[in-house]
């Protein structure tokens, strides 16, 4: 045994001369097992050089290591090809070339059976020392086929990219697997930069969403490859279109050759429409038209179901006429149509499509001059800029040193329809008038004089330019000028309202000053986005009626020209109402540093965005469809394709109501113990209950199962959200959270009934809970006589005849600010209910609580009664991932406990 000795006198390594490969390999698994990697790097460099044929010893050494081993970031096998690279660099003479070729072509093939690792740097540097792609083509391919027959599914293809053999594999068995076990980045990676294989792949996931696709084919395929319900999600219709709609674009596949796709999202966007028309009734009926021409197309099939759906949603005289629009075949009219169709009269069996609009005023109703806000302008003080002329003029004014001017765009809905969005409408809303610059005007959308105006706008750092979420703005104006992908705006003088909105929300703000009603923030609100910060701020929302319209039709109806400058106008009211008294809305004196002091969070969140894209097949609701809570603005960019934004302000869990179905009442507790509006229906209720309750209250049905379709279809898209039955309660409920963007505070916890759902507690002081135990006989002298002779030390005994001491007001709990509180006042002492509940549930009260319960807290609609316990801590370890914890907030343990 030969000695070497290390700069620490200390550490002492022992390296035998004449090395033994596995004595070599013991060594260094002992000094990995010690995690001395320093030692492990000494006898690597000493034992290298000992061995008599180190490129047939390394791979010795890597057969017997083993594989990956918990709270290590790489493998012994790593290390010690990475000690063997830098070893190689100072003995050249070490290579494959200085062996023989059938030794050389032996220890290929040995080290082609140790490309299994999923560590990059290992399989290049295997690949490297031992030259692998020099090996014959054919044993290589070989090798692939057995690591797929070993089930390898995920090496396989990884191996394969590597060695570039993708074209000569089949590209369905390969992927297959893959995609099924929730890999598609990986499928895309082996297809990437192959046009026939980027081709085939979006044809094969659109031949999934065709509806007579059928996964037990899949299964019979690949017999040995098992699925869990999470990895069958992956195969649903909703989640296999968005990845053939992305990949379409990705590779700039051809629209004909996804036919299925494209179909079902039309099929969705049409049912869509015919609910916010006939059910929702939140579309206009100029609005509908439009649209359905732009989905239907000439699409028979769409056809056909739209007059099915309108038989079904409005009335057979609908169905008839627009059958007729479209010359259906009688043999594809529903029962009725066409006895409909022959009885109406000349005058009716046409509906007008090129102009619905009727002649409308400036100025709208009265009831909706009272409902919304207004911009305060005539008609004069809108300016259409559609000429080099015209635009000149809104230079002129807009680019005045020092001015503020409110920024805004429309663009065309694409429901679904494959179509890059462009920018229709830019609106400058400056003091006392509003220009619209009309990209749609022919000839004036690529005038450089327009594109140098708007580069010059948003450079110039002098004029403050106010804007509301401008990320898809901005996104879809790269889209209609492409030279700004190539050389992207400066932004400078921007003052995003979105950040100033999300600071007004963590504030806490209680009350909108100098508003004609008090309104509270996210109190039971229906707004959403800019709507509802108009509304905090100034007193009524906007009217988004218009909001998803056909802004690319010429010319724009009153309304649609009345909502452009309203959406733009209102920013600038905004910004002054914020601007004369920040601190009443929680702000700081210049409100331009709320969206400096955050750039370096966005920064953050950008990063993880990109990551996030990089892997779009997670998703944070495996396997439901996505949807957004009732009236959201959040819809429009949804049904364009877009994923829900960052940029849109949290809800508070007082703005999701649901409704939990019988097999997710786990589910309905979390949520409820964590202040969101929850119903669950009982064992017995029907699940048709959870539709009529959806319809009649405004609520999104969390459901899983085979009731998910049923309900869907009763309660129209975007109201219904399917989850796994096999997760967790506690699982179920961060991801709903999760899913609508809810943003729990620790003075949520508890604030609804456990029992009922109630908000609305009443306090109880512990002398008044001991009055009522004694008058209904729940407090009796032998039970507590400790206690009671205690109190009589204290204090004169109560009398019979005493009444309680309503005056006593103890410091309110952690979650007052979240509930409503009524006065004990109300209680009828004879029946001990309060007005429209139940009796207080007094014998559930242990007599011996009163030594050390100060306060306690009861719904006044069951009567139940809660007191501080331990609950809450327990609730506060459980959601700490989702909860939103702020300096200000003071975290007990204690909490409400029945």
């Amino acid at each position: 045994m030969k000695l070497m000795k290390t700069e620490s006198p200390t550490c002492v390594c022992f390296i035998p001369s004449g090395l033994d490969p596995l004595q070599l390999s013991q060594k260094f698994f002992e000094l990995w097992h010690q995690n001395n990697l320093q030692m492990l790097h000494l006898a690597a460099i000493q034992g290298f050089s000992k061995l008599s044929e180190p490129l047939e010893a390394l791979l010795t050494i890597l057969e017997s290591c083993p594989g990956k081993q918990k709270g290590r970031s790489h493998t012994l096998g790593y290390h010690i090809l990475m000690e063997f690279q830098t070893w190689m660099k100072e003995h050249p003479q070490v290579s494959l070339s200085s062996l023989a070729e059938d030794k050389a072509v032996e220890l290929q093939r040995r080290a082609l059976g140790l490309l299994t690792d999923t560590q990059p740097n290992f399989v290049d540097t295997l690949m490297n020392i031992y030259q692998i792609k020099t090996l014959d083509p054919s044993i290589q391919c070989m090798h692939i086929y057995k690591l797929q027959a070993l089930n390898c599914y995920k090496e396989a293809v990884t191996l394969s990219i590597k060695l570039g053999f993708q074209t000569e594999l089949n590209m369905e068995k390969m992927l297959i697997p893959l995609i099924l076990q929730d890999k598609l980045p990986l499928a895309e990676s082996f297809v990437k930069g192959h046009r026939q294989l980027e081709k085939q792949l979006v044809m094969l996931l659109d031949s999934w969403c065709h509806p007579d696709f059928n996964v037990e084919d899949i299964r019979k395929t690949f017999p040995c490859l098992s699925l869990s319900k999470h990895y069958m999600t992956q195969i649903q219709p909703k989640m296999l279109t968005r990845h053939v709609v992305r990949l379409m674009e990705k590779f700039k596949i051809d629209q004909s050759f996804c036919p299925n796709a494209l179909h079902k999202r039309r099929l969705d966007s049409l049912r869509y429409l015919v609910y916010k028309t006939f059910g929702d009734k939140t579309m206009t009926e100029e609005n509908w038209t439009d649209h359905v021409q732009y989905v239907v197309a000439d699409d028979l099939e769409l056809q056909v179901h739209l007059v099915e759906l309108l038989v079904k949603y409005s009335s057979l005289q609908k169905a008839s006429q627009w059958s007729l629009i479209y010359n259906l075949p009688k043999n594809r009219l529903p029962q009725g149509v066409w006895e409909m169709q022959q009885s109406l009269p000349p005058d009716l069996q046409q509906i007008c499509l090129n102009d619905l609009a009727q002649e409308e005023e400036w100025i709208p109703p009265q009831s909706h001059c009272q409902k919304f806000y207004q911009a305060p302008l005539t008609k004069d003080k809108v300016h259409f800029v559609d000429t080099l002329e015209t635009l000149q003029r809104c230079q002129s004014i807009v680019l005045k040193e020092s001015g503020v001017v409110g920024v805004d765009m429309e663009w065309q809905p694409t429901f679904g329809c494959i179509a890059t969005q462009k920018v229709a409408l830019i609106q400058l809303a400056v003091l006392d008038q509003v220009f619209l610059l009309d990209l749609c005007a022919k000839g004036f959308c690529h005038q450089p004089g327009l594109v140098g105006f708007t580069r010059a706008l948003f450079s110039e750092q002098n004029i403050l330019k106010l804007g509301y979420g401008m990320t898809g703005d901005l996104k879809c104006l790269s889209a209609t000028w492409p030279e700004l992908s190539e050389e992207p705006l400066k932004m400078e003088g921007m003052l995003d309202l979105l950040k100033v909105h999300q600071e007004i929300q963590r504030g806490k703000v209680n009350r909108v000053q100098n508003a004609p009603r008090e309104v509270l923030v996210g109190e039971d609100s229906s707004e959403k986005g800019l709507s509802l910060l108009v509304q905090q701020v100034l007193g009524k929302p906007l009217d988004k009626t218009e909001q998803m319209s056909n802004w690319e039709k010429r010319p724009l109806r009153i309304s649609q020209i009345r909502y452009a400058a309203a959406d733009a106008y209102c920013l600038l009211d905004v910004y002054s109402a914020l601007s004369s008294n920040p601190a009443s809305f929680g702000l700081p004196a210049d409100l331009r540093s709320i969206t400096s002091g955050q750039s370096e969070k966005s920064k953050d969140k950008e990063k993880k965005g990109k990551k996030a894209a990089q892997d779009p097949s997670k998703e944070e609701c495996q396997g439901a469809q996505r949807v957004s809570p009732p009236h959201s603005d959040t819809l429009k960019d949804l049904l364009c394709g877009k994923q829900p934004s960052e940029d849109t302000p949290p809800l508070t869990p007082r703005q999701l109501r649901v409704v939990c179905d019988n097999m997710l009442q786990g589910l309905g507790r979390y949520l409820r113990c964590l202040g969101v509006d929850v119903v669950m229906l009982e064992n017995t209720d029907d699940h048709r209950v959870a539709a009529k309750l959806a319809q009649d209250e405004g609520r999104v049905i969390l459901t899983c199962g085979q009731p998910f379709q049923t309900l869907r279809s009763q309660v129209g898209e975007g109201r219904c959200l399917s989850l796994d039955c096999s997760e967790k309660a506690r699982d179920q409920a961060i991801r709903v959270l999760r899913h609508f963007n809810v943003q729990p505070t620790p003075s949520d916890i508890f604030s609804r009934c456990q029992a009922c759902n109630s908000d609305e507690y009443v306090s109880i002081p512990k002398a008044d809970m001991e009055t009522m135990l004694k008058e209904k006989g729940f407090l009796q002298d032998h039970n507590t006589s400790d206690y009671m002779l205690e109190k009589s030390c204290q204090q004169e005994e109560l009398r019979p005849d005493d009444t309680l001491t309503l005056s006593v007001t103890p410091e309110p709990p952690r979650y007052a600010a979240q509930c409503r509180w009524a006065s004990l006042s109300g209680l009828d002492r004879d029946t001990m209910t309060f007005p429209g509940g139940s009796p207080i549930q007094l014998h559930t009260v242990p007599p011996a609580l009163l030594q050390r319960i100060p306060l306690f807290y009861v719904c006044t609609r069951c009567g139940k009664v809660f007191w501080e316990g331990s609950h809450f801590g327990r609730v506060l370890s459980l959601f700490q991932e989702v909860l939103h914890l702020r300096e200000k907030d003071h975290i007990s343990v204690a909490g409400p406990f029945n």
